[in-house]
Formats: structure tokens, C-alpha cells, sequence
């Protein structure tokens, strides 16, 4: 599917079986979290202060992972604050982005780091996390006016080379090339980025074929790996980078909060503070997400085995979010939000998380 173009509906992918991930980290959730923790150790052992700081995040997500490795993060941690104090050239020029994170991270300090704190406001879930607050922004601090933008070369994508480390797994499913790298700054357990053929440079804006392949990898993906699947942001969605991807995860404490039984789009009687789609069939999915992008509707998703939600929502910048939030992307929008203050993860109630998920609401 081009913009502008007719639409011509996914070809699904037939005789899929689930010989296809074996041998992969894929292929059960023992070899996932064991290929997730080793390739963190090795990460952090990488001459690398961007590779530093994924570890870092990646361990305060988790409390097993930063028991495990706080005293070698610690020991990092002062290395490269003394590298950086004697103008060490490894250190001095480190990518931009990975030497302001590392600043910020000094004058916190590493003992007040922590891990992600959750708790439940009725159906919905909260959890402060300090170290995404450090996230460079990118496009998603952009005014948004159209769903189609061109890839960028010049911009940050995802075949930048000082990125190659940061690659979990890399392999095909159905013929088409993947690269799952680790998620910078996670938000969700085992969380990953997922880019589909990413040497083709397409920008962020889904098309059929996409559409369709992500559909049967996460069914296929969920006959293994309980409790998986992809959010994805479109443009003007709170989307950061202009390069096709998806956000994988692998969610052990049962399902988001948008998926409860409770809501009408689920067969409850209770209404969500804003218009879902449920789709349990690829071809039907499409055809609502085309006409969201025949309407210049912003919209996230999210991808699990056998079904798709789909949040259509108000474009960044065309709404005033609260001060307390940087904008929800599809984890807010699927009711799992995060705040980046100690002070707002302790105030905020039910009636905030229900308020600011109405704002977004568009009629459809």
C-alpha cells in the first residue's frame, strides 16, 4: 500500500508452523530471558557509554536484572565518570545523545536510580520510571500534521553503524529480514524494537504486506512465547523515529489493561475513555487501519496472537497533554502509562489516567 494508492488488501502467509523459530531465542521464554541477560552482559562489557547506558536502563526495569548487575554497573558507572573527568576521547566523543543521557545521570547519581516502581489505579497501571525520562525526545516532541513523511536518511534510523552492538537478534520469518534490537530507554518486559526489512529504509508508515506479517508472527511467536506482542505509534502517535518499526515485549503479569474483559470493544458492558477497534480478522484489521490513513487519522496499535486493537487518537500537537506525562504512545493508550516524577507517581489517580486518555479521543 502506497499513500494515495488503491488499497490491495495482505496476502496472509500460509503453512507457517512453528518449526520456523526453533533454535532462535525465540522458541521458548527461558531462551528468550536467557538470551536477553546474556546479551546484556556483554553489552556492558563494550568500550561504549551508549552501550552503557541500554544496560543501565534495561537493568532498573527489571529488579532481578539490577541485583544482578549492580555492582558491575556501579564500577562502570565510576569508570566512565572518571573518563569523562580527564577528557578520555572514548568518553569526550560518545554520540551526543549518549553523553547528555550520562550527564543527566550524574547529577541524579547512581544510588538514587532505582528500579521502575508499579502500582494500579482501577484498571489501569502506573509505574515511575526515572531513566526513560532521560530519553531524548527525537519526533516525538514534533507538531504532527500528516501521517506520511519520507524516510529521512539524514535523520536517526536504525542502519546507523554505531547502532550494530545494540542488535539482539537478527534473522527471517516468511522471507522478509528482521532486526530486533534492544529497546534504549524500555518501558516493557523484554522489551525490544522490531524493524522488518530494514535495509529497505521505509518510513513510519505501515503498509499492508507489514500489516499482514506482523500478524502471523505474532501468532506464530505466541505459540511459544506466552504473552507476546508488538505496540506500534504512528506518525503524529508519538512515534520517535522515522524508520519502520514495532515494539516487541513479552508481558509476563498478564494482559494490558486494554484487553480486560470490562470494556464494551471486548463484550463488557464498560465504556473505554476513548473509541478501541478489536479485530480478529488480518483482512478486516487492514481495511480500518487504510481508512485511518485515508482520514489522516493518527492511530496506535497493538499486536497480539490472533487479535489487534486499534486506538484511533488525536495528533501530537494538536492537544495540550498534561504536565505530568510526555505524551501517550501505545502503552498509555493500552492503559500502562508512565511518569518520569516520584511526586506525580504518588498523586495521580483513576480520574487522571481517565481524563487525559479522553482528550485523545476522535470520533469514528
Amino acid at each position: 500500500f502506497t499513500r494515495g494508492a488503491t488499497i490491495r488488501y495482505p496476502t496472509r502467509m500460509n503453512g507457517i508452523i512453528g518449526t520456523e523459530m526453533q533454535g532462535t531465542p525465540f522458541s521458548s521464554p527461558a531462551a528468550l530471558r536467557a538470551a536477553f541477560d546474556d546479551g546484556l552482559n556483554k553489552l556492558l562489557r563494550h568500550d561504549s557509554l551508549g552501550a552503557f547506558v541500554l544496560v543501565l536502563a534495561n537493568a532498573s526495569h527489571e529488579p532481578s536484572a539490577l541485583d544482578r548487575l549492580r555492582a558491575p554497573l556501579a564500577e562502570a558507572f565510576a569508570g566512565w565518570s572518571a573518563r569523562i573527568d580527564r577528557r578520555d576521547p572514548r568518553a569526550t566523543d560518545a554520540a551526543r545523545d549518549d553523553a547528555e543521557v550520562f550527564a543527566s545521570l550524574r547529577r541524579l547519581g547512581f544510588a538514587s536510580l532505582g528500579v521502575t516502581r508499579c502500582r494500579r489505579l482501577g484498571p489501569w497501571e502506573l509505574q515511575f520510571n526515572r531513566l526513560r525520562a532521560l530519553r531524548p525526545p527525537r519526533l516525538s516532541s514534533t507538531r504532527v500534521r500528516q501521517l506520511y513523511k519520507p524516510f529521512d536518511p539524514e535523520g536517526f534510523h536504525f542502519n546507523k553503524p554505531f547502532l550494530r552492538r545494540e542488535v539482539f537478534w537478527e534473522g527471517e520469518f516468511a522471507g522478509t529480514p528482521l532486526r530486533v534490537f534492544y529497546n534504549k530507554f524500555p518501558f516493557a518486559e523484554l522489551h525490544g524494537l522490531l524493524v522488518p526489512d530494514p535495509q529497505a529504509n521505509r518510513p513510519q508508515f505501515l503498509d499492508a504486506d507489514t500489516h499482514a506479517l506482523i500478524w502471523d508472527l505474532t501468532e506464530h511467536l505466541g505459540q511459544t512465547l506466552p504473552g507476546v506482542g508488538f505496540g506500534y505509534n504512528a506518525r503524529g502517535a508519538y512515534a520517535s523515529v522515522n524508520h519502520l518499526h514495532l515494539q516487541m515485549f513479552m508481558r509476563s503479569t498478564g494482559r494490558y489493561p486494554v484487553e480486560a474483559a470490562q470494556w464494551v470493544h471486548n463484550g463488557g458492558a464498560e465504556r473505554y475513555p476513548l473509541v478501541v477497534q478489536r479485530h480478529v480478522n488480518c483482512v478486516g484489521a487492514w481495511r480500518s487501519v487504510a481508512g485511518l490513513h485515508a482520514s489522516e487519522t493518527s492511530y496506535n496499535l497493538l499486536y497480539r496472537p490472533g487479535c489487534l486493537y486499534i486506538l484511533p487518537r488525536a495528533m501530537q500537537g494538536s492537544y495540550a497533554h498534561s504536565g505530568w506525562t510526555g505524551g501517550f504512545a501505545w502503552s498509555e493508550m493500552a492503559g500502562a502509562v508512565t511518569v518520569f516524577d516520584p511526586a506525580d507517581f504518588e498523586r495521580l489517580n483513576r480520574a487522571d489516567i481517565d481524563a487525559e486518555l479522553a482528550r485523545l479521543s476522535v470520533a469514528r
